[in-house]
């Protein structure tokens, strides 16, 4: 991917990104001009990842006052709120798509603007803001949990969690990243994440062009790894955490987090404060997402399974916060009590945000 590349982002009144279905056999830029438009794409995956979402959905918002007719500002905001929905239903577990739809949902009621023009101009800048933090957040979880990585290390990574699914630098392999710019020199045993494979089309992608010593392997062989060589720890990305600390991620990672235990590997969680979910109280009152059969009995356009049978096809499943040593974010490493130490980050982030009063 082109340094400069940004996984989504704004150009001349179109929101593009890159197809991430194409990948790694070709690099395409797809532009979209409604808001609808924006909601296919996440939701066929040309792009995906928590934090990719989020920005692909503020930009949805902004295209769509873009494109809007609308005379009032009642009428855009009502053609707004339309279009917040739209984005909504796209996918259901990722929290960092409602983030973005409340954040920019907020600008948009805000009294101060008066005008059509004025509220199209806030929600652009409001998107621009969001996709700008996040390539920041993401440098600030990486530096974090480069801490954490030692030399020569050995790391374990499912499904992918780069710039591809950020909007740039990444969460759980910007860690990687970070470290590898610190002379680290990891090496990452690359999860091939069925049933779409995101690890061995897009982590590895990312990893090669980064010039990152890496092997991919199935999803199955990591507790073989984990018992027969040296592995460090596991590191992974959250599409929402609970208040008590339970993650919800790409299939497979719950599996992934067992094998850990067993071995005595640390595994951390690698997400922006904005995947925490404080209102939903633990993993097994988030919703996951049941994705089309065909993804698991088709194998590039081709049927694999004997004709007629159906699979299951969870796009997400949750591990249990016993599993996990720590969650790593832009403000720090949360260990456990997580109850206790998310609340508590939580309620410092609010003082911190409350304006100064008195004073010159």
């Amino acid at each position: 991917m082109p340094q400069e590349t940004r996984t989504v982002f704004w150009d001349r009144g179109q929101v593009v990104m890159i197809d991430q279905r194409l990948l790694p056999q070709k690099f395409v830029l797809k532009r979209f001009t409604t808001a609808q438009a924006v909601a296919d794409a996440i939701r066929v995956m040309v792009v995906r990842g928590a934090p990719a979402i989020g920005a692909s959905a503020a930009f949805g918002l902004a295209v769509a006052a873009h494109r809007s007719k609308a005379k009032t500002v009642e009428a855009l905001r009502r053609e707004l709120r339309a279009a917040s929905n739209v984005l909504a239903r796209s996918r259901p577990t990722a929290v960092n798509l409602f983030w973005a739809l409340e954040r920019l949902g907020r600008t948009a009621a805000n009294p101060r603007l008066k005008t059509p023009p004025e509220v199209r101009a806030a929600l652009l800048a409001e998107a621009q803001l969001l996709a700008d933090e996040d390539i920041a957040t993401n440098q600030r979880m990486g530096a974090h949990g480069a801490e954490l990585v030692p030399p020569q290390a050995t790391i374990i990574h499912h499904c992918n969690t780069g710039a591809l699914a950020a909007v740039g630098w990444g969460t759980a392999l910007g860690v990687v990243r970070s470290a590898w710019v610190a002379g680290k020199n990891p090496r990452v045993l690359v999860d091939e994440t069925r049933p779409r494979l995101q690890g061995a089309r897009l982590t590895s992608w990312e990893l090669k062009n980064l010039g990152i010593e890496h092997l991919i392997i199935a999803d199955g062989a990591s507790g073989h790894y984990m018992r027969r060589t040296k592995v460090d720890l596991c590191l992974v990305g959250a599409d929402r955490i609970a208040a008590n600390g339970d993650t919800a991620n790409k299939i497979g990672t719950y599996n992934l987090a067992v094998v850990a235990r067993a071995n005595r590997v640390p595994f951390y969680v690698v997400a922006p404060f904005s995947t925490v979910d404080l209102a939903t109280a633990h993993g097994d009152l988030i919703e996951i997402e049941e994705r089309d059969s065909d993804e698991v009995t088709h194998f590039a356009g081709k049927l694999i399974a004997p004709a007629g049978v159906r699979g299951g096809n969870p796009a997400f499943d949750v591990t249990p916060n016993e599993f996990i040593t720590a969650i790593i974010t832009e403000h720090g490493v949360i260990r456990p009590p997580f109850q206790v130490n998310l609340q508590r980050l939580a309620n410092r982030l609010v003082v911190a945000a409350r304006p100064v009063r008195g004073g010159k």
